[in-house]
């Protein structure tokens, strides 16, 4: 039985020594980062013909709260005046309501292309 168990913590010290040494080909390093207003002004100045409806669909609409009030509650500051509200749900929400919440939606197409939407430019129904 002895055997066995020295055999086996032989193999796991092997393996580990094996993740720790990996090659620096394996390693992918991004050059370039690119700030996310340079992101939202590369958007504005694109003017492309839209192919999707420019409503905000219920389903993102759900989305984005949920993201957002995610955010807000591991201690992101809220973008708008709080006021009384304290649940980061309605905080998410009047956010929305004043177009402050700075994501962008990615549509995918059929095609296999997508299209990119800020928030504040898609129409928001109740």
């Amino acid at each position: 039985m002895n055997n066995n168990e020295n055999e086996n913590e032989n193999n796991n010290n092997f393996e580990e020594e094996n993740v720790e040494n990996k090659p620096e080909e394996d390693v992918k390093i991004i050059d370039k980062v690119i700030d996310f207003k340079q992101t939202y002004q590369n958007m504005a100045s694109a003017g492309k013909v839209r192919r999707t409806i420019p409503f905000l669909t219920k389903y993102e609409k759900a989305r984005v709260i949920g993201k957002r009030a995610m955010q807000i509650s591991k201690g992101s500051p809220p973008l708008v005046d709080v006021g009384t509200l304290e649940n980061p749900i309605d905080i998410a929400l009047k956010e929305l309501r004043e177009r402050k919440i700075p994501f962008i939606i990615r549509r995918p197409l059929p095609n296999g292309d997508y299209e990119d939407f800020r928030v504040d430019e898609l129409r928001i129904e109740n």
